[in-house]
């Protein structure tokens, strides 16, 4: 969801800046699906990580399953630099139809919210390792896997904090009004010069009328 109004320069006065922890906080959030990724994809392409694969098909379409699944979970998390990145607020405007107007918070508060208490829901359960699963592997091939795993636990309470902070920032710059105060129309100051004390041209009156000033001519 967009807003229907394109920002302008003259009329759009943009939200403060992310703090630089939370642009540190959401880079690491992007980060914390590679390492599981690229042990996803190892397996996929038939390197031996420990885990039994019998029964797979590797190479094969499974081999696409793993890499398809490491390329969506990046793809998603690279998605909470857009809480600290301009783009979070006002879509590119190479993006055909929508592109150059201003994102609506709630447009990205409300899925980022769902997502990080989602991810915390799926993985939390998970941190004890995979020690005891189904096809898991065992000693040092086990250990490796679950260091790689294990950045994923910090994956959605980084991705709450930074959607905390993209919600405050955006919400006081509602409040502090986002409109910069526009050049006054001259229609409107006109009644003030006609107030205005008479010009050099005129001359006033015995009774405090302006009358023309006489001219010498030749």
């Amino acid at each position: 969801m967009v807003t229907s109004g394109t920002p302008t320069a003259a009329a759009v006065r943009e939200s403060s800046p992310p703090a630089r922890w939370v642009v540190r906080v959401a880079h690491i959030a992007a980060l914390t699906t590679l390492p599981s990724g690229i042990w996803r994809i190892a397996m996929g392409l038939g390197i031996p990580v420990g885990f039994d694969t019998r029964g797979l098909d590797i190479p094969g379409w499974f081999s696409l399953l793993c890499i398809a699944l490491s390329l969506g979970a990046e793809g998603l998390s690279l998605l909470t630099l857009g809480l600290v990145k301009p783009w979070g607020e006002v879509v590119p405007r190479w993006i055909p139809f929508i592109g150059g107007r201003r994102v609506a918070p709630l447009a990205a508060v409300i899925p980022a919210s769902l997502g990080a208490a989602v991810l915390m829901l799926l993985v939390i359960p998970n941190a004890r390792g995979f020690g005891g699963a189904q096809g898991a592997p065992t000693g040092p091939a086990l250990v490796v896997m679950d260091a790689c795993y294990a950045p994923l636990l910090l994956w959605g309470p980084l991705l709450a904090v930074v959607t905390i902070s993209y919600y405050r920032r955006r919400l006081s710059r509602a409040g502090a009004g986002n409109l910069v105060v526009a050049d006054p129309d001259p229609l409107d100051s006109f009644g003030q010069t006609s107030t205005a004390a008479p010009s050099a041209s005129t001359s006033s009156g015995t009774n405090g009328a302006a009358t023309p000033r006489s001219v010498a001519r030749p």
